[in-house]
């Protein structure tokens, strides 16, 4: 069984492939001063991106687990990024829970895995 590792750090992987699976270390925004539905659409494009870096898309997703720093506030305008941006027909099983978050400024993360196409 082979792993291939990309993009790693001291830490971790940002990619992770086993066994046809993709596992996405958790995304954030670049810009952390921005609010809830940029935060959101610059942390799905970093995951676009590393989607196509892993071979992968978004027609793909397996499973979806989504941070959020105030869940109160700011679910329902995540949603409606997260909305536009995930496939109809290929919603991934999802978690969004309320989290303390590795800096105050960053609103959401999201973490992902996906399949390798066939």
């Amino acid at each position: 069984m082979s792993i291939t590792r990309k993009r790693q750090s001291a830490r971790s992987s940002a990619i992770v492939i086993n066994n046809g699976v993709v596992y996405l270390s958790g995304q954030v925004a670049e810009d952390p001063d921005a609010d809830i539905s940029e935060q959101t659409v610059s942390t799905l494009e970093r995951v676009d991106a590393l989607l196509a870096e892993a071979g992968t898309d978004r027609e793909h997703l397996l499973s979806a687990t989504i941070y959020l720093r105030d869940i109160d506030r700011d679910f329902a305008p995540m949603n409606e990024v997260w909305n536009a941006w995930v496939v109809d027909g290929h919603q991934p099983a999802r978690a969004c829970v309320e989290a303390h978050m590795a800096r105050e400024a960053l609103l959401v993360e999201i973490c992902i895995i996906a399949a390798l196409p066939s």
